[in-house]
C-alpha cells in the first residue's frame, strides 16, 4: 500500500524575523533532491533546519560524492540509485544541470508516486516544461517548474547554505495544464524556506533572465577571457584588484551549467548581447568624441540605478 502524502497547511507556526516569516511545518513524508550540490544541498539544509519532511533523499550520479553529503548534512540518505531515491518521495527536486533532467526523469517515471509533486531550480524554463511536463503527467505526477535566484561561484555540496534563499526571489512557471494543487505546494515549500515568490510564464522568465542573470556571466566570462589572456602583457595580473575580482567573480561558475544554460536560452541570450554591444557601442562613440557630459551621465545613470535596486535588495545569496 503507498502512503499518502501529508498535507499539512493549516495550524501552521510563524516564525518572524526582521526580514522574512517563514512556515516551520513538516510538508512532506519524503522529499527526493536530483543532484545534491550547492542548490540541491542548500535545500536539503533548508529543508531540514525547518524539519519540512520527515525524510530528506539525495541522489548523486558519482559513489564518491556520497560521502561529501553525509559530511555536509544535506539529506538523511544519499544514493547512486535513482529508483530508490525517488521510491514514494512525495516532492523531488531536480537540482540537476539541464540537459540531463529529461534522461533523468525518463529514469524516474517507472518508480515514481501517483499524486507526486516535481520541481526543478533550472535557470531556463521553456523547454525545461515544454519537455517535462507531459512527461511526467503521464506517470500520473505533477510537475512545476521553478527557478530559485539564489546561488554562488563556488560548486558543490560543500558551499551548500541553509539560509541560501532566504529572502531571495523565486520564480514559478506554471502552464495552463499546471495541477492547482501542486502548484499551491511548490509555492509553499519555496516560501517556507525563505523565498519571495514571482509567477511569470515560462518564455518571460526566459527572457527576463536573459539580461539580469545570463548575459552577467557571459559578461564576466568574456572580461575573464580577455583580461587574464596569458598573451597580455607582463604584470596584466597584477594590476588586477578588487574591482576586477567583484566583476568578474561569477566566471568561476560551473562550465558545464553555464554551456547548458547559455544553449537553451540562446535566443534571448543573443538578443541581450547585441543590446548590451548596442549600448557599449553609444559608450566608445563618447569616448571618441571626448564627450564628458555623455559620459558622466552615463556612470551617474547606472549608479543610480544599481544604488535604487540594491536598496529593495534583501538576500544574502551573493548572485
Amino acid at each position: 500500500m503507498r502512503a499518502e502524502p501529508i498535507q499539512r497547511f493549516n495550524h501552521l507556526t510563524i516564525h518572524e524575523t526582521p526580514s522574512i516569516r517563514y512556515l516551520c511545518v513538516v510538508h512532506f513524508r519524503k522529499i527526493t533532491i536530483i543532484g545534491v550540490g550547492l542548490l540541491g544541498g542548500s535545500i536539503g539544509l533548508a529543508v531540514k533546519r525547518r524539519k519540512l519532511a520527515r525524510q530528506t533523499m539525495g541522489f548523486v550520479r558519482r559513489a564518491a560524492k556520497l560521502k561529501d553529503c553525509e559530511k555536509a548534512g544535506a539529506v538523511d540518505f544519499a544514493t547512486t540509485d535513482l529508483p530508490a531515491a525517488v521510491w514514494e518521495a512525495d516532492l523531488v527536486i531536480l537540482c540537476a544541470p539541464l540537459a540531463q533532467m529529461r534522461p533523468l526523469v525518463a529514469r524516474m517515471l517507472p518508480v515514481l508516486k501517483p499524486g507526486a509533486i516535481v520541481t526543478d531550480v533550472g535557470s531556463v524554463k521553456a523547454g525545461v516544461v515544454r519537455e517535462l511536463e507531459p512527461l511526467i503527467a503521464k506517470s500520473g505526477a505533477h510537475f512545476v517548474g521553478s527557478h530559485p535566484m539564489a546561488g554562488a561561484e563556488k560548486i558543490g555540496v560543500n558551499a551548500a547554505r541553509a539560509d541560501l534563499f532566504v529572502n531571495a526571489v523565486c520564480v514559478v512557471t506554471p502552464t495552463n495544464k499546471t495541477n492547482r494543487a501542486a502548484l499551491k505546494k511548490v509555492k509553499q515549500f519555496w516560501k517556507a524556506v525563505g523565498s519571495r515568490v514571482l509567477e511569470l510564464t515560462p518564455v518571460t522568465h526566459d527572457l527576463l533572465v536573459s539580461r539580469s542573470s545570463h548575459l552577467p556571466h557571459a559578461l564576466a566570462a568574456t572580461l575573464a577571457n580577455l583580461v587574464l589572456n596569458p598573451a597580455q602583457p607582463r604584470f596584466q595580473t597584477a594590476v588586477c584588484a578588487n574591482g576586477f575580482r567583484d566583476t568578474t567573480r561569477i566566471a568561476s561558475g560551473s562550465p558545464e551549467m553555464w554551456r547548458d544554460i547559455a544553449l537553451a536560452n540562446r535566443k534571448n541570450l543573443g538578443r541581450s548581447v547585441d543590446a548590451f554591444v548596442a549600448e557599449l557601442k553609444k559608450f566608445r562613440r563618447a569616448l571618441a568624441q571626448a564627450d564628458a557630459e555623455t559620459i558622466a551621465k552615463f556612470f551617474e545613470t547606472a549608479k543610480q540605478r544599481r544604488d535604487d535596486w540594491c536598496a529593495g535588495c534583501a538576500s544574502p545569496s551573493p548572485e
